[in-house]
């Protein structure tokens, strides 16, 4: 990676997300004036960072097979405001799977973000049985699957 984009794009993302994050509150479910994790998306990014709660939107542009190793997962790409890409893994073992899931849709989530190089994971989209996680959730076309 040049040394040019690697420090440009996590610039244009804190750019995006501060012009843009806003749009998440309110009509979304989410209280206006709550904090949506757009800081701890950004720094989480940078630094590398994952395990960190996060509460966002994007829309579907790709959607992926399921994950069936293990417990199973329902998989798709968002594409946030920002232009950064972000992996949905959401445990269909534990939650509701989202029906009839198209590209161009619009997905809200609550989740734990994990870094990679291709712009993150959110997974944790669901209750936890355990009680010891904060319960994460998605949201699509009005329906919340957690």
């Amino acid at each position: 990676m040049s040394t040019l984009r690697k420090y440009v794009a996590p610039l244009l993302v804190i750019a995006a997300l501060y012009a843009g994050w806003g749009q998440f509150a309110g009509d979304r479910g989410i209280p206006a004036g709550s904090d949506t994790g757009s800081d701890q998306l950004v720094s989480a990014y940078q630094e590398q960072r994952s395990g960190v709660q996060l509460v966002g939107e994007g829309v579907v542009v790709r959607i992926l097979p399921d994950d069936n190793d293990g417990r199973r997962h329902q998989r798709f790409i968002l594409r946030l405001d920002s232009g950064r890409t972000l992996l949905v893994a959401h445990n269909i073992d534990l939650a509701p799977r989202i029906p009839a899931l198209q590209k161009g849709d619009t997905v809200a989530f609550n989740g734990v973000y994990e870094w990679n190089e291709n712009g993150g994971v959110i997974h944790w989209t669901h209750h936890d049985p355990a009680g010891q996680h904060q319960p994460g959730w998605l949201r699509h076309d009005g329906r919340t699957f957690q």
